[in-house]
C-alpha cells in the first residue's frame, strides 16, 4: 500500500450466461466452476485489496482470501462498504489471516480505495454499478457460466442512471479464455 495516485481497479464478475449473479432467493454458490475459481484466487493474490459490500458479506459470508495453487506472499486487504455497521463480528472475512479488514461507514469509493495501487472489486450489483458509474473501473474480468437463471435472477449490475446511449461506459474486449465449461472475458475501459 503506497502512493496517492488512483488505483488500477479490476471489477470481477461471475455470472450465468444471461448476466445473473444469483437466483431470486439469493442462492449463488457456485455459479462458475472450479477452474474459474482457481483463476480468481490468482487474481486476488495480484491485488493489494479486495473491495466488497455488506450485501455480499451478509449473503455469502466469504473469506475473500487468495488461495492460489502454490500459495501467495501476502493476503490482500479487504475493504467492506458498510455504511450502517451491519458486518457481524463473526464474519468469515475476519478469519483471513494477516491482513487489514476495513469497514467503511461512508459511500465514497474513491476514499475507500485511497492508498492502494491495485484494487479488485468483488461485490454485488450496487457496488459494481457505483464503481462503473464513478469511472473507477479500468478492467473487467467476467467469468460466465453456461447456465441460464432467467428474468427473476439477480442482475450483475444495478441501474447506471443512463438517459442516452452516448453516455454509456464502453469497454473493449481484450481476451476470451475457456475455463473448464466457463468463459473468462477480459475488457479494458475505453471511455
Amino acid at each position: 500500500m503506497s502512493g496517492t495516485a488512483s488505483p488500477r481497479v479490476t471489477l470481477k464478475l461471475a455470472t450465468s450466461l444471461d448476466g445473473k449473479i444469483a437466483l431470486s432467493n439469493g442462492a449463488s454458490q457456485w455459479i462458475t466452476g472450479r477452474e474459474s475459481r482457481a483463476v480468481v484466487h490468482r487474481m486476488r493474490a495480484a491485488h493489494d485489496a479486495i473491495l466488497t459490500g455488506i450485501g455480499t458479506i451478509l449473503a455469502d459470508d466469504p473469506m475473500l482470501t487468495a488461495r492460489p495453487e502454490g500459495g501467495c506472499e501476502r493476503q490482500p486487504d479487504v475493504i467492506v462498504m458498510d455504511s450502517q455497521g451491519r458486518t457481524p463480528a463473526s464474519a468469515q472475512v475476519f478469519k483471513g489471516g494477516d491482513r487489514a479488514v476495513t469497514l467503511i461507514p461512508h459511500r465514497d469509493l474513491v476514499r475507500a480505495m485511497a492508498g492502494y495501487e491495485r484494487v479488485m472489486v468483488e461485490a454485488g450489483a450496487q457496488i459494481a454499478a457505483a464503481a462503473i458509474a464513478a469511472d473507477l473501473v479500468d478492467r473487467i474480468e467476467w467469468f460466465r457460466a453456461p447456465v441460464l437463471l432467467g428474468g427473476d435472477g439477480l442482475p450483475v449490475l444495478a441501474a447506471l442512471g443512463l438517459e442516452t446511449l452516448d453516455k454509456a461506459p464502453i469497454f473493449s474486449r481484450t481476451g476470451v479464455v475457456e475455463r473448464g465449461a466457463d468463459l473468462q472475458e477480459t475488457y479494458e475501459r475505453i471511455r
